[in-house]
């Protein structure tokens, strides 16, 4: 019995377990207990009339990067609708502040085939595009059995991904490859990847994470923060994951004593981490103001927890250097460095950079980013970098014109979309600035 029927047959009779599964995330925080009928293929808004894309990604970071596909998906062909979905609580969130009309957000349905069944049922899509390495058996299968044309997006195989799926489930990932009409994947070694594990045709024509626009942030609240910090030196450790929070609180405390009135940002990954981050450096001897309690960061804060949503744009303003998390510990993987390259801080990371090696080590090479191998590393950087506003401002214009580097990334997405894109809903006549923009 090969891999893929005994993948259908175990989620087939596991609804039980899964339900409890479910339940046991609710209490967690990690499901909506007012949708969770969608994590079970119950659609929560009617299916609007027309041809509809299901365009799908994980969670936070993947979402971001449709986002300027959607936008263009319904500003280029009238008539088109757009059902976007994601399996976080955070990134529900995220979209329903985002989302633009025309599209819908729901829960992915977990991956039992009568459950993706139901979704399909309801929502009737006729183009599915999935994000990066959102591989779901059943989705996969029960969408391709309905002739629902399937592209991948931005695809992207880890080293480690790669050997564990060449060597354990190789069949199983040629099944499912072999099932997408295209693999556009996030760079050419990731194509390559693709193409041995069986998607074909699969290339590159650059990275949709190029094409989103700076992070948003509130004036009134950057403004006020501003004030609040003065002309205090500050850096930022972005999307912290648990052990990040309490390195930035030593590195805070050994910086100290040679940065006069340092101030330390964090904002961890998930903000329902709040309270576990906020343990995490006040065990390490750091007086923290944690920002969902209502603190603002006054003279006696030595650290500010940004546990807050949709904030990244806000906190990477406020700070010229920044520090991405999940890249110096443990398994590592990183995360998105072109979010405060846009906005012209000077970025570092770690060396576990997996999730973003093609980015990063671009980054490396143009200038835009600095690699600091572990926490004493770190500390000694910063301390330069604090120091010397020359550096770290040629760091951040170099991080803004790398981040800008790839900026048609999404016309030649949607190029490479036209074939199933036309047939749905035509691409109605360019505005003049659409026009202007494509000629720059």
């Amino acid at each position: 019995m090969d891999l893929l029927t005994v993948y259908r047959r175990l989620t087939d009779l596991s609804a039980p377990l899964i339900q409890a599964l479910l339940r046991h995330r609710m209490t967690r925080g990690k499901e909506d207990p007012a949708r969770i009928g969608e994590r079970m293929g119950r659609a929560g808004v009617p299916r609007p009339d027309g041809p509809l894309v299901w365009v799908h990604g994980a969670s936070v970071g993947e979402a971001l990067s449709l986002l300027p596909l959607i936008d263009r998906l319904l500003h280029d062909r009238p008539g088109l609708s757009v059902l976007c979905t994601t399996g976080t609580v955070t990134s529900a969130r995220l979209m329903h502040d985002r989302l633009p009309a025309g599209a819908v957000h729901q829960f992915v349905p977990v991956d039992r085939a009568p459950w993706v069944r139901r979704f399909l049922d309801h929502w009737r899509p006729d183009l599915l595009l999935l994000a990066e390495s959102e591989v779901w058996p059943n989705l996969i299968v029960e969408t391709h059995a309905r002739g629902v044309p399937m592209v991948l997006l931005n695809g992207r195989v880890s080293d480690r991904s790669f050997e564990a799926w060449r060597r354990y489930a190789g069949g199983l990932m040629r099944d499912l490859l072999g099932r997408f009409r295209l693999a556009l994947a996030q760079s050419d070694a990731d194509a390559a990847r693709l193409a041995a594990l069986g998607a074909n045709p699969a290339h590159c024509v650059g990275n949709l994470k190029f094409a989103a626009e700076p992070a948003p942030a509130d004036a009134v609240a950057l403004d006020r923060l501003r004030a609040a910090i003065g002309d205090r030196p500050c850096w930022l450790a972005l999307s912290t994951h648990p052990g990040d929070d309490a390195l930035a609180a030593r590195v805070h405390r050994r910086l100290a004593t040679r940065v006069p009135g340092l101030l330390t940002l964090v904002m961890p990954r998930h903000a329902p981490r709040g309270d576990q981050a906020r343990a995490e450096m006040e065990a390490e001897g750091i007086a923290v103001a944690q920002r969902s309690r209502g603190a603002a960061p006054d003279d006696t804060c030595a650290v500010y927890l940004a546990d807050t949503m949709g904030e990244v744009g806000l906190f990477s303003r406020l700070a010229p250097v920044v520090l991405m998390g999940k890249s110096l510990l443990g398994e590592g993987g990183g995360q998105n460095p072109l979010e405060p390259a846009r906005l012209g801080a000077a970025v570092l990371f770690g060396p576990r950079m997996d999730n973003f090696r093609d980015i990063g080590r671009r980054m490396l090479a143009a200038g835009a980013a600095r690699m600091v191998a572990d926490e004493t590393d770190l500390t000694e950087t910063l301390g330069v970098l604090l120091a010397d506003l020359g550096a770290r401002a040629a760091m951040g214009r170099a991080g803004v014109a790398f981040a800008s580097g790839e900026a048609h990334v999404l016309d030649r997405v949607l190029t490479e979309l036209a074939p199933w894109l036309d047939p749905l809903a035509p691409t109605a006549v360019p505005a003049p600035e659409a026009v202007a923009h494509a000629r720059a």
